[in-house]
């Protein structure tokens, strides 16, 4: 049982203790009805106190039930508030810590509603394409307002407990107490208070609800909400429900939403949508790394290295609290790392990101050296130095001649062997790979890279380190480029054969941003600099020189352009700005390459430009699932999705091509391997991938 009934003199209390956020699953359902027909039939109980053990009252729905026949049976959630509903002795539920989704809605079906103050209130379903589906939408506009509440489900971002509390005429919460310590004596006092009154219990369901604009109102709210939601279909329906709510009796308001969300539920975008949400659950736990391995303590950073990736990586342990220690080889890098750290910060707080005695804080946990000895007491280094191999000799062989016993030592490299890296030091049992993103301080994406020797204990550490500095992390085996590099190479080889075969740069990238990518692979590449491709390519052409490229990007190098830090790549750039211009330049250059490999130009279609974009990353991607460089299919999708702009509303390329059908994926490789322009043997499709269409199964 996961609800927890107690008789204290004559209130009932009944405990939800589903830890960690006290999900509504079945048994946590049936053991709310339970609780509530005892109390109903104990001709000593006078009233009943719901609360939530732990650090939640609910946070909703367990997720884990969608599309189960769990999900619907009964008692389900609306069949629990219908219960609250009619229960002849009033309910009270005390909030704290946290209350979203199934959780608010499962508080607003009882008869009074007590706060602690600090406490999380959101319906986020909107942001697993969904809305609420028990209720939400139809009782939130009756107790805060019409407005307040489609603000609250449109952005499904949370409010806490004592701003909504403050908002003129709400209903939400009848008392706010005066702190979560004593939020449970205090419930109990206000459960015997409303014993006496007198009248019908109240219930949420009669309280009226309008707009005084009415359609005015809510067409202003489809214009601005279908401007903000291209591709996403639940912030609009979200509107719909709650116009319901006002226009429709408050049974036939409950139908509609139920409507309404049973439509969405089976909608690709939230399919998409609750696949990321669980695969960014299951990327956090390590198979044969049990959650209570413990953990090193992590209370100094060391990060050597202050160029724009140093900077970048110590400002993230800077917002969490903890102290860093920055080292450079020469006093101008120093106080240009210190600068840059600064100069973000001061940005931040230009944009009202940060306040200025958080800044001040910030900045006191930085302290800068030119010593390797001042880095002995750091609990975890992280390397942030050129990716060379010789450097990262360098720098590890003296993070293991200072470091104390215990230190984890990181390396920040993406493509280099974190192996050979380990080795030259004596304990790689402490070394790991923790790949962060640019711009480190902004991106969400940490790829722990998981060596031969690592230590499970490192990894458990830098795991939950990953969620102290608000970082989604994703392990990876040891190979060339880890997960996300290793992928990105194949989806810019073809976007380099497109351009042979006819394509322009500015088509590539307007047809993947408007399959949903954030950014086209020659804007990707001009942003990053050209020379990372560059000193890739000149790296494989001794590794594996059988491996295939255009010559295009090679030849873009040749003449100068390195991308936006020059001023011209693939684009050209004006002085301190960002727009991407088609060049004359590189469209005379392609000629000229296009003429040098002979053979006729073909028009390319936008279709065509997708597939074999994402298609690579499907391809590669199951090569590493294959070799076990990732657990998990949903490790690819988030690696994807966090860190190379994935569209969210896809869920992911190895997510993506389970919803096309992997026949169908396999079938469009077959095709691209007979274009003499492209890699034949690339696109043999994956053992893996063959072995799940013969089987016919998906990805994960």
């Amino acid at each position: 049982m996961t609800a927890e009934y107690k008789v204290l003199g004559d209130v009932a209390v009944i405990t939800l203790a589903a830890p960690p956020v006290n999900a509504l699953g079945y048994a946590t359902r049936v053991g709310i009805t339970e609780g509530l027909f005892r109390a109903s039939m104990d001709a000593r109980i006078k009233a009943v106190v719901i609360i939530g053990a732990g650090n939640a009252f609910s946070g909703g729905s367990d997720i884990k039930e969608f599309g189960t026949p769990k999900a619907l049976q009964e008692p389900n959630l609306l069949s629990v508030i219908l219960a609250l509903e009619a229960s002849t002795k009033p309910v009270v539920a005390a909030i704290h810590s946290l209350c979203m989704g199934g959780g608010l809605e499962l508080a607003m079906g009882c008869h009074y509603r007590i706060a602690a103050p600090g406490a999380s209130i959101a319906l986020p379903e909107v942001k697993l394409g969904l809305l609420p589906g028990a209720g939400g939408t139809q009782r939130l506009p009756r107790v805060l307002g019409v407005e307040n509440a489609l603000n609250m489900i449109v952005s499904g971002e949370p409010v806490k407990s004592e701003v909504l509390a403050s908002l003129p005429g709400q209903k939400l919460f009848d008392k706010l107490a005066p702190s979560p310590g004593s939020l449970l004596d205090q419930a109990i006092d206000f459960a015997r208070s409303v014993v006496t009154r007198e009248g019908e219990l109240p219930r949420v369901r009669k309280l009226p609800c309008g707009h005084p604009q009415g359609d005015a109102y809510f067409q202003f709210a489809r214009n601005t909400v279908a401007a903000v939601s291209v591709n996403y279909p639940a912030p609009l329906q979200c509107v719909n429900a709650v116009e319901a709510a006002t226009k429709m009796t408050f049974d036939d308001g409950m139908a509609e939403e139920r409507r309404i969300f049973t439509a969405l539920m089976s909608t690709p975008e939230s399919a998409s949508l609750r696949h990321s949400f669980m695969a960014q659950r299951a990327a956090s736990r390590i198979p044969d790394v049990p959650d209570d391995t413990p953990q090193r303590p992590v209370t100094s950073v060391g990060v050597v290295g202050a160029g724009t990736m140093g900077a970048g990586i110590a400002m993230n342990f800077l917002n969490a609290g903890i102290p860093v220690k920055l080292l450079e080889m020469k006093q101008e890098a120093l106080d240009r790392g210190i600068a840059s750290i600064r100069q973000n910060f001061e940005a931040w707080i230009s944009r009202r990101r940060l306040k200025e005695h958080e800044y001040e804080q910030r900045i006191a946990l930085l302290s800068a050296t030119l010593d390797y000895e001042d880095l002995k007491d750091a609990d975890l280094v992280i390397e942030a130095v050129f990716e060379d191999l010789d450097v990262k000799e360098q720098v590890f062989k003296a993070l293991d001649r200072v470091a104390k016993p215990g230190a984890i030592l990181a390396t920040n490299t993406s493509t280099l062997d974190v192996d050979k890296i380990a080795a030259f030091t004596s304990r790689p049992q402490d070394v790991v790979g923790m790949h962060f993103f640019s711009p480190a301080q902004v991106m969400k994406l940490l790829e722990v890279v998981r060596g031969r020797e690592t230590a499970k204990d490192v990894l458990a550490t830098v795991m939950a380190l990953a969620k102290r500095i608000n970082k989604t992390a994703v392990v990876s085996g040891v190979c060339d480029g880890f997960i996300g590099n290793r992928m990105i190479e194949q989806y810019t080889r073809q976007a380099g054969f497109l351009l042979d075969e006819g394509a322009t740069p500015q088509q590539v990238d307007r047809a993947i941003e408007k399959f949903g990518f954030a950014m086209g692979p020659f804007r990707m590449s001009d942003l990053a600099g050209n020379d990372i491709g560059w000193a890739i390519r000149k790296r494989r052409a001794v590794e594996r020189p059988a491996m295939k490229y255009s010559r295009t990007a090679d030849k873009l190098c040749e003449l100068g352009r390195l991308g936006q830090k020059t001023g011209a790549g693939w684009y050209d750039y004006r002085p301190g700005k960002r727009d991407a211009i088609p060049s004359p330049v590189v469209e005379r250059m392609l000629e000229k390459c296009r003429a040098e490999l002979g053979g006729p130009v073909r028009p390319i279609s936008d279709e065509e430009i997708v597939q074999r974009l994402v298609y690579a990353l499907v391809n590669e991607g199951a090569r590493i699932l294959e070799e076990g460089i990732a657990s998990r299919a949903g490790d690819i999708d988030m690696v994807y999705l966090a860190g190379y702009g994935f569209p969210a509303w896809r869920g992911g390329p190895m997510h993506y091509a389970n919803e096309v059908g992997l026949f169908n994926v396999a079938e469009a490789m077959k095709r691209f391997a007979t274009n003499p322009r492209d890699d034949a043997t690339f696109w043999e499709p994956a053992p893996l991938l063959r072995k799940c269409v013969a089987d016919g199964q998906q990805f994960g």
